[in-house]
């Protein structure tokens, strides 16, 4: 076999060739990443060996600057394993009680680690499309957080201006409350506004629900509002509105191509009662290719949900925390589908309600309804048969 290191950089790459035997094929270069660069590296390869299925390729997951390099090696169809840097990491450190990190070192370390074996997983053609899919929702996951801290000052903003606003609506995150502050942004500008227009600004936004009497009530509520009469803090809510709904509008394009790759994909976890297609896009996206991992506790370390083990002599900690060391994606997404899995399917509601009546908090009893929710998704999707809900 013939093991290939890749150090990924955003300008160039560093490549350590050796073989099973550990002799140096070629002593760590350097290529600049871009096609020539890329081709170079190939050409090196088939030097060696006409044969690539005795090839294989390793390199860190490093983002977005190993996704060109990683799309070139898959359609020469080397096997390729992305390794994670903390493993790298740990692995390099083994080797030697010398502080040395260097490109070049990496790209060895890189190669030594695939010599050994030490249970890495090619890279499947599956996986790297299935990046589409990842970049979506992760760009979903921060819009909507985006979106979350436009209305934390829509809030704040509207306790300056007009506090007793919110009293007056279930929300003031509803589309008629920003149609209307989005044009009366203040309790100084609704208190002087004509009720006629008042009234139809909000029956109109509200398609009916809200009528003359509302917008007499929230006039005369405008009227003796100890709201501060700011023009600056006016324009900042009117601007934070409109920006809210862009932010709707690109979050809905967004979930809008989210489910057209999901009707592709017609995953089995869909089937799960409080899974919705976002949620189970995320989870999809984030875990790859299922083939990549042996058992379900691999799938929890890798989501890093699983919990840390300390034992010394007589020491063994009874009270270990949760990991946290994998995809934060994917532990959002898992523990969040958990919660609602729990509220709609009745299994899910008694192990939850078991673990509550062990004594343990909510988010404690919530990780371990992910933990199960993660066993029968891993078996859903090696077995690809939906879920059958028990009553």
């Amino acid at each position: 076999m013939i093991y290939v290191g890749i150090d990924v950089a955003k300008d160039k790459h560093d490549c350590f060739i050796t073989n099973s035997d550990g002799e140096v094929l070629f002593k760590a270069f350097t290529i600049p990443n871009n096609r020539q660069g890329f081709d170079d590296l190939f050409q090196k390869i088939q030097s060696l060996s006409a044969d690539l299925s005795k090839i294989k390729v390793g390199l860190e997951a490093t983002g977005h600057y190993s996704c060109n390099l990683l799309g070139f090696l898959l359609d020469k169809d080397l096997p390729t394993c992305v390794i994670n840097p903390l493993h790298t990491n740990l692995f390099r450190k083994s080797l030697s009680l010398r502080k040395t990190k260097t490109d070049k070192v990496d790209a060895r370390t890189i190669a030594m680690m695939l010599m050994s074996d030490v249970n890495l997983q090619s890279y499947s053609d599956t996986s790297y499309h299935n990046e589409e899919l990842k970049s979506l929702t992760r760009y979903r996951f921060d819009k909507v957080k985006e979106r979350a801290r436009l209305k934390q000052s829509v809030s704040r903003l509207v306790t300056i201006l007009f506090p007793e606003l919110e009293k007056l609506v279930p929300t003031l995150h509803m589309a008629s409350i920003y149609v209307l502050l989005g044009e009366l942004p203040g309790a100084h500008q609704i208190a002087s506004s004509h009720l006629t227009h008042l009234a139809k600004l909000l029956e109109t936004a509200s398609k009916g629900r809200y009528g003359r009497d509302k917008a007499v009530e929230i006039r005369n509520a405008a009227k003796i509002s100890i709201g501060s009469a700011l023009p600056a803090k006016s324009l900042e809510l009117k601007h934070t509105i409109r920006l809210i709904g862009e932010l709707d509008s690109e979050i809905n394009e967004i979930e809008s191509e989210i489910k057209k790759i999901m009707n592709e994909i017609a995953s089995p976890i869909l089937t799960i009662p409080g899974i919705s297609y976002r949620m189970g896009a995320m989870i999809l996206a984030e875990v790859g290719d299922f083939s990549r991992f042996d058992s379900p506790d691999k799938l929890l370390a890798y989501a890093g949900i699983s919990p840390s083990t300390y034992q010394s002599g007589q020491l063994d900690s009874s009270y270990s925390h949760m990991e946290k060391r994998g995809s934060r994606y994917l532990r959002y997404a898992l523990i969040n589908a958990a919660k609602y899995v729990c509220l709609w399917d009745p299994v899910f509601e008694v192990y939850l309600a078991k673990k509550r009546a062990e004594g343990k908090h909510y988010n404690v009893a919530i990780t371990h309804a992910a933990k199960k929710l993660v066993r029968l998704i891993y078996a859903m999707e090696k077995s690809g048969k939906p879920y059958i809900k028990t009553t």
